[in-house]
């Protein structure tokens, strides 16, 4: 293995490490002695990739987005009906919010420790949505009278809502939970030859790779 892969497991680990006592403890709490313990580095190695916490937050949320983007350049364009994927996408960001923790802390971080970054993840995931609330406007699969922006504030409200409530409880961030979700929403929002096509538990399978490009693999073991 070359000096740049082993560089790559540690700040890896330290990532993902610092993730999981993020999300178990806060930003305040998590101390750096317990993110280079849980990655199994020197506190010496950690100080190599970060200077300090913060910017061990800051990678957190770096990966989160990174982890956001993949998942919604995922949906492939023109394929089904807008607000079908729509829903896809929605059920997606699900399900790498339920399985992946870099994710969940990165949320936590960005939207509870205040402006550190320019980086705004809601904002980021507010944009993916609207994209997609435009498209299914322009192709008319919207009923009558229903405020594209109104869509676009339910669906992020819901979606982000689904992230904070499942802190407590897991369970939240379901894919059961959504579909309900969807189930009382399109009757609302959706023309009806539109409505009749659409599957609210989304098409295919939501299943989406947990490590991105770049991030730890269970099995990798950091160097020192």
């Amino acid at each position: 293995m070359s000096k740049q892969e082993r560089a790559t497991r540690t700040r890896n680990a330290l990532i993902l490490s610092a993730a999981e006592l993020f999300e178990r403890y806060g930003y305040v709490r998590a101390s750096l002695d317990e993110i280079s313990s849980g990655a199994g580095v020197s506190r010496g190695a950690l100080h190599f990739h970060f200077e300090n916490k913060a910017a061990v937050a800051d990678a957190v949320e770096q990966a989160a987005a990174q982890a956001l983007r993949v998942t919604a350049d995922g949906v492939p364009p023109g394929q089904v009906s807008a607000v079908q994927s729509l829903m896809d996408l929605s059920h997606r960001m699900v399900h790498l919010l339920h399985g992946d923790v870099v994710v969940r802390a990165g949320f936590r971080l960005n939207c509870d420790t205040g402006p550190r970054t320019p980086l705004d993840l809601r904002q980021e995931w507010q944009a993916c949505v609207h994209r997609l609330v435009a498209r299914a406007a322009d192709e008319r699969a919207l009923a009558a009278g229903v405020s594209p922006e109104g869509l676009v504030a339910t669906v992020v409200a819901t979606t982000v809502g689904l992230e904070v409530l499942s802190r407590a409880n897991r369970g939240w961030l379901s894919s059961s939970s959504l579909t309900s979700f969807w189930q009382l929403l399109l009757p609302s929002v959706a023309s009806p030859p539109t409505l009749a096509a659409l599957q609210p538990g989304g098409t295919g399978s939501p299943a989406l790779a947990l490590t991105e490009p770049g991030r730890p693999h269970p099995h990798d073991t950091p160097a020192h």
